[in-house]
């Protein structure tokens, strides 16, 4: 067991490619944490998707060893956090498993949208900051201008920001000491109850569920019978340890210290990020802020092949034992077959979620539109959750609908601003504040979670030529004159396509989309409708013509009799395909019509 005052725990806090993960590389190679022959790129991230989109998905820590220069050895425990929004709640949970974080902002790009969300967790949780300026071996490198957005833009004092670039390695022995002297040690009671924050827990086909603790109060050692407070279950400790970043066995844990135990635990969802741990026959009081995963985004995925539905069954079941925030159930559709509704933390979460299955399991995979949670308010006085825009009760039931609303930050050059403002206020946001640092702006708005999930940030990033950055929180919701639009080809309506929208846009949006399906079903031997609906009004309406002969045209040699016999067997011919022939709708046109920009 380490003594306290030789441990620190910190995080990092970057915008995505800032650096973050190499930073954290060139820490655990001047230490020797690792051997130089077993040293690869991003060594904390393990998925391959991960290492492709250079960004991290799941908290990881590694434990360091650094001998100071004031002669005393130090424990480093590093917790290498997520930094897209979609995973904020680990982050914040990861965030006060720590004291202090590093400040990591790239001094070619300055502060990001992300780095700002991040930062606030981190002063939330009460952290001390030490400002790094990475990169700093790139020519556009601007160290002055940089410390001035951060004073200016997050009100932390620069002056001290130690000058850094993870590639080459200049400025990490210094980044070390600050980590030792500037970063306070972690504080706690050994003879107390034991009480421990449940930080990660994924899924290991050897071991079970491994679970990532911070050690509040008390010890933790192997053989000793312990309690998850949230759901009350009992689980025996056979194995406790470190990471190095290998799993490193370890006879117990104490205060301040971070590392990971097994108890034979199958599933996930059982340990829930954020839960206090403490021994079988302690009471303790939980720890703040623990809330369970709540998914914000729906959508429907289905197999291309429809002969695959049993492996996408299976392949899904799997990646749930990694997931607890994934949550899944089976729903049909009569345009798309089987496949399943499934919850996502995010647009982020839902690619990653999706690029797996098609990855690992090579499952082509068909994405019904993105949709969040509605609260429909019924008339008899009743709250509706709803997930599925085509479980839309009667609209003579609903008093009124509400929808999710969130405080978007978007920083972005002056010259793009216009655009930027333009965007937001075509999907319905309302400007809360406008601030300049130096040649950029922050602009933050209340908009829909709605509109974002559609295709936002595509054209947030094409209006501005990838140079805007975006984030996110959500706020509550709010009743607005919302409406479920129906697609009808051929008189029936297609479930896959329903989608909410605002009364207002209802027409536009219909519109766009019944001359799209137009363009993209191939023609039948009779006239398809196309239409939008709200209820039984028809919006919009395309008709997609019939692939025949124009026999009403005058018969050559004037033979009517010829004429008639072949609009009686047209008549006939259509009349029995309506009753037994259905629109082939190929599924390039879904996926076209559901990726539709409006």
């Amino acid at each position: 067991m380490t003594d306290l005052d030789k441990i620190r725990n910190f995080s990092i806090v970057a915008h995505i490619d800032h650096g973050k993960s190499t930073l954290a590389d060139r820490l655990i190679q001047s230490t020797n944490t690792v051997a130089e022959r077993d040293m690869k790129a991003q060594m904390l991230d393990s998925m391959d998707i991960e290492r492709e989109r250079g960004i991290t998905i799941k908290a990881n820590t590694v434990r360091i060893d650094y001998h100071a220069k004031d002669g005393e050895t130090y424990v480093l425990n590093l917790i290498d956090t997520p930094g897209h929004v979609d995973f904020a709640y680990e982050v914040s949970r990861s965030m006060r498993a720590v004291e202090g974080s590093l400040l990591v902002v790239d001094s070619t790009q300055g502060v990001e949208a992300q780095t700002l969300a991040n930062v606030y967790h981190a002063i939330e949780a009460d952290h001390d900051l030490v400002p790094v300026f990475n990169k700093i071996d790139l020519p556009a490198s601007d160290i002055d201008r940089v410390a001035e957005q951060v004073e200016d833009v997050i009100g932390i004092d620069a002056s001290g920001a130690i000058a850094v670039s993870a590639k080459t390695g200049q400025g990490i022995e210094e980044t070390l000491e600050a980590i030792v002297t500037q970063l306070p040690a972690p504080k706690g009671d050994v003879d107390a109850p034991l009480k421990a924050m449940l930080v990660d827990s994924w899924y290991d086909s050897y071991l079970g569920v491994i679970v990532l603790v911070r050690i509040i109060d008390g010890v933790l050692k192997k053989g000793e019978k312990v309690k998850f407070i949230s759901n009350g279950t009992i689980h025996h400790v056979d194995r406790i340890g470190v990471f190095r970043p290998e799993m490193q066995p370890v006879d117990q844990l104490g205060p301040g210290e971070i590392g990971f135990l097994t108890a034979s635990i199958k599933q996930v969802r059982d340990t829930r990020v954020g839960d206090t741990i403490t021994h079988q026959r302690s009471e303790v009081e939980p720890l703040d802020g623990f809330q369970p995963a709540q998914p914000v985004v729906f959508c429907g995925l289905f197999p291309v092949d429809s002969s695959q539905f049993e492996d996408l069954r299976e392949s899904i079941d799997k990646l749930a034992l990694n997931d607890a925030s994934f949550s899944f159930e089976m729903e049909s559709s009569a345009a798309l077959g089987f496949g399943f509704r499934c919850g996502f933390l995010g647009l982020l979460h839902l690619e990653v979620i999706r690029d797996r299955i098609e990855r690992e399991f090579d499952i082509e995979l068909i994405t019904t539109a993105p949709s969040v949670i509605y609260h429909i308010h019924m008339k008899d006085g009743t709250k509706l959750d709803l997930h599925n825009p085509a479980d839309m009760p009667d609209v003579t039931t609903v008093d009124h609908v509400a929808e999710p609303r969130i405080k978007a930050t978007i920083l972005v050059p002056d010259e793009y601003l216009g655009e930027v403002l333009k965007l937001c206020q075509d999907r319905r946001g309302i400007q809360e504040d406008l601030t300049y640092a130096g040649s950029r702006a922050m602009a933050v708005y209340d908009l829909p979670l709605n509109e974002v999930v559609f295709d936002f940030y595509d054209r947030l990033k094409s209006v501005t030529k990838g140079y805007a950055s975006f984030d996110y929180q959500l706020t509550g919701y709010r009743q607005d004159n919302l409406v479920k639009m129906s697609v009808l080809v051929n008189e029936e309506p297609v479930d896959a396509l329903s989608m909410m929208v605002h009364r207002d846009r209802a027409e536009a949006r219909g519109r766009a989309m019944v001359e799209k399906l137009k363009d993209l079903i191939p023609r039948h031997m009779f006239k398809i409708p196309i239409q939008a609906a709200i209820g039984g009004k028809v919006i919009a309406r395309e008709t997609l013509s019939a692939m025949r002969k124009d026999v009403t045209a005058k018969c050559y040699g004037g033979d009517a009799s010829r004429k008639r016999k072949l609009l009686d067997k047209q008549k006939a011919g259509k009349k029995k395909m309506r009753q037994f022939g259905k629109v082939d709708i190929p599924q390039e046109a879904f996926i076209s019509a559901l990726k539709m920009d409006d």
